[in-house]
Parts: C-alpha cells; sequence; structure tokens
C-alpha cells in the first residue's frame, strides 16, 4: 500500500514542476514535406513542460520533413477523434497543400473548434482552417505567401499580418521563425483554459 502511495506522490510532484503535465496535444504533420522547425521547436517545448503528444499524419509510414528529419506518426487522421485531445496544431511547410482539403481533417477540426478545444496553425497550414470554414469573421495570420494571404481573405479571415494572431481558441502564425512565440501564445492559451477550469 505504502508502495502505492510513493507512486502517487511521485506523480503529483512531477504534475507540480510541469506545468502541462497531462495536457493531451496532436499534432498534425504532411506525410511529405512538413517544416522541420516547425515541428521540432514547438513538440520540444510542450513536451519539456509536460504535455503529452501524440503525431497523427495521413498514414502512420515514415513521414519526411523540408529538410533532414523525419518521423513515424503515431496514427491516422481519419482514425481519430480531435475531441481526445485538448490542443490540435497543424504544421505547415510545403506538403502541406496535400491537407488543404482533407474532408476528415476539416470535421475534426469543427467538432474541436465546436468543443472550444484550442487549434494552432502555422506557416501555410492556417489554409487548412480556412478550408474547414473557422476562419470566417476571425482574425488570422499566415505565411508570407501572397496566395495563401488572398485565400485567407477570400474565405473571410480578418488577415492582420501579425507574427502570431489569436482569436479564441485559435492560434495562427505566420512561421519564418516564428516558431517560439506560437508555442509562447499556445502555452498562455493552455495555462488560461486550465485556470478558468479549475475555478
Amino acid at each position: 500500500m505504502s508502495y502505492l502511495f510513493l507512486i502517487f506522490l511521485c506523480l503529483a510532484q512531477k504534475g507540480a514542476n510541469l506545468p502541462l503535465y497531462g495536457v493531451r496535444v496532436l499534432f498534425i504533420v504532411p506525410q511529405n514535406n512538413f517544416n522541420d522547425e516547425e515541428y521540432r521547436i514547438p513538440k520540444e517545448i510542450l513536451s519539456q513542460l509536460g504535455a503529452e503528444i501524440t503525431v497523427a499524419s495521413e498514414d502512420t509510414t515514415e513521414a519526411t520533413g523540408m529538410f533532414e528529419l523525419s518521423l513515424k506518426p503515431e496514427v491516422r487522421i481519419g482514425d481519430i477523434s480531435f475531441l481526445d485531445y485538448e490542443v490540435t496544431v497543424l504544421i505547415g511547410g510545403s506538403g502541406s497543400v496535400s491537407l488543404f482539403n482533407d474532408g476528415n481533417l476539416h470535421k475534426n477540426l469543427i467538432s474541436a473548434d465546436s468543443a472550444d478545444k484550442i487549434i494552432g496553425a502555422i506557416s501555410l497550414a492556417p489554409v487548412i482552417l480556412a478550408r474547414a470554414g473557422l476562419l470566417k469573421g476571425r482574425r488570422a495570420t499566415i505565411g508570407k505567401t501572397p496566395w495563401a494571404k488572398k485565400l485567407l481573405l477570400e474565405m473571410g479571415a480578418i488577415y492582420t499580418g501579425q507574427e502570431v494572431e489569436r482569436d479564441g481558441n485559435i492560434v495562427t502564425a505566420a512561421g519564418l521563425r516564428g516558431e517560439k512565440p506560437f508555442v509562447d501564445e499556445l502555452i498562455a492559451v493552455i495555462t488560461e483554459k486550465r485556470g478558468d477550469s479549475s475555478e
């Protein structure tokens, strides 16, 4: 009995030292040509703070970054419910175009947004949110690509051009070495929502 108590005490202490302990975060990466740093930096920071990270893509075969990074997604996008996660993070890169019109992804994102889950998208990935209809009337930003900005505006987003933009539960970022401000804003939203739920 005392052994179980010690395990519980260790877990409680671990949680006290890790502010995001137990927060379930889903990373969505394109199967090919995701942006290495947009994936690596947020994942490292969130993991170090105690978040539980799951990586999903179109398949569970090896996913490759635009540079040297490769990884093996744990789950397929079509096989999971985003409602099982507190946060969904969409990673950009040139390969994100393969997800722009993914119906399963759109459906999951709409469900997560309706449930007030936190959603983040960086670089070109905000296009996915726009195509899912989630940026209409919302402030958002995106990578500095003219056609991407035009698409956001066409889909009813309020484009701000900021490095990072938050509107409610949705955080968008332009990328261009802005991974740290992006993850900082996600952490701020997580912390805020956790505080609200504990009151």
